[in-house]
């Protein structure tokens, strides 16, 4: 039985996460309860929809998580006047901002039972070289006010301040699996089940990956010429163009997503300022215009980020499976709708080089992600440490 069928309510919609999902149904019952949480989890493991119904059974009338209430429906729609979420589209959380909303963490309740804060991204509150934006949190969670709970979500335990996560109760959740996974998509989507299969297993445990994939032709289309590469990486030629390609995919992907979001937020901009953003001598429109293109910068460049980032654990999925199938590791590859491709990969190169392939991806992921390096550069230097041996 999986974990979606096994309970109800708020607990209805996360997959997997069976052992997590009882230690917060009874600290919502007050077993085991405290003032801050860090839940930490592999990407698409659920962090936020985890942390969401948390909060929403934390408020719940019934202190159940029932679903039913009041409560719970503001709570797991995003609405509830008691729960405020945190979330940056940027590559930092900042210091300002995180001051501002300790001062209104500390206030009492408007109508439920606790004041709590959620912070999708912990792991942006900065490193232990420059850790100003968590110092500025520190303090609310060392000393917190009787009715405030912070749940913090970050990929790892390590991703986070020492000094922060060393106050915080942590709950780490699994990777849900394919047949879990797949369970959902057909029960809560409507998906076929050979669809749902394939999107269970291209997602490799990653839940809004999988339900992209399985509602979305273009997205799988996009991973169809993402996954494709390693095959066609047999010259210096094709390494750089597929380098360009994969840039251009991130980019392509990234405009589709930040163009509605960017004109809304100009439109909000030009409606609080009214008539006067005519005025071209207006200081304070200019600057507040200023700042919104500033920020759509940083959104932008994280967005094409997070694409690439993903792409990059696509390619590394493919050089797992030609692993697989070089030391006849039996089982279903994640990639089976391109077993020839894989085998061609096999083929090519030795197990001991494929392990070397994979880490260049992942150099080439530190590089952009911590090393601020232009992503068509990590790209190029990636895709030529991937080219095929033979290849010319």
């Amino acid at each position: 039985m999986t974990t979606a069928s096994a309970t109800a309510g708020v607990w209805s919609g996360l997959v997997g996460q069976r052992p997590t999902i009882e230690v917060l149904q009874q600290a919502a019952g007050g077993h085991g309860m405290t003032h801050a949480w860090l839940v930490t989890g592999p990407p698409g493991s659920g962090r936020s929809n985890v942390a969401r119904s948390f909060a929403a059974a934390l408020q719940c009338e019934q202190r159940t998580g029932c679903g039913r209430c009041e409560a719970c429906r503001l709570g797991m729609s995003g609405s509830h006047p008691d729960i405020t979420w945190v979330r940056s589209e940027t590559s930092v959380l900042y210091v300002d901002d995180m001051r501002d909303l300790v001062q209104s963490a500390a206030k009492f309740p408007a109508i439920g039972r606790w004041q709590i804060v959620v912070i999708e991204d912990a792991d942006r509150l900065g490193t232990p070289e420059n850790p100003r934006t968590g110092n500025a949190l520190l303090k609310a969670i060392e000393e917190p006010t009787p009715r405030t709970v912070w749940l913090l979500c970050a990929p790892t335990v390590r991703d986070v301040l020492p000094t922060i996560r060393s106050r915080c109760r942590t709950l780490t959740l699994a990777t849900p699996g394919t047949e879990d996974v797949a369970a959902f998509l057909v029960r809560n989507e409507g998906v076929s089940e050979t669809l749902a299969g394939f999107a269970a297993r291209a997602s490799q445990g990653h839940i809004g990956r999988a339900r992209a994939l399985a509602l979305d032709e273009e997205t799988r289309s996009r991973r169809r010429e993402v996954i494709s590469i390693p095959a066609r990486l047999t010259s210096l030629g094709s390494c750089m163009t597929a380098a360009t390609n994969l840039a251009e995919l991130a980019k392509e992907e990234t405009e589709a997503i930040t163009a509605t979001a960017e004109r809304r937020e100009l439109e909000e901009l030009q409606s609080i300022f009214g008539s006067e953003r005519k005025d071209l001598a207006n200081r304070s429109y200019r600057a507040a215009l200023a700042g919104l293109e500033k920020l759509q910068k940083q959104k932008a460049k994280r967005r094409v980020l997070d694409v690439i980032d993903r792409a990059l654990m696509d390619l590394v999925s493919v050089y797992r499976d030609a692993i697989a199938l070089s030391v006849g590791a039996p089982g279903v590859l994640v990639n089976e709708e391109l077993r020839g491709d894989v085998a061609l990969v096999a083929r090519a190169a030795s197990p001991e080089q494929l392990l070397r392939m994979i880490d260049a991806i992942f150099t080439a992921r530190e590089q952009m992600l911590e090393f601020n390096v232009p992503p068509q550069l990590a790209l190029e230097s990636m895709t030529v440490a991937l080219r095929l041996p033979g290849g010319r």
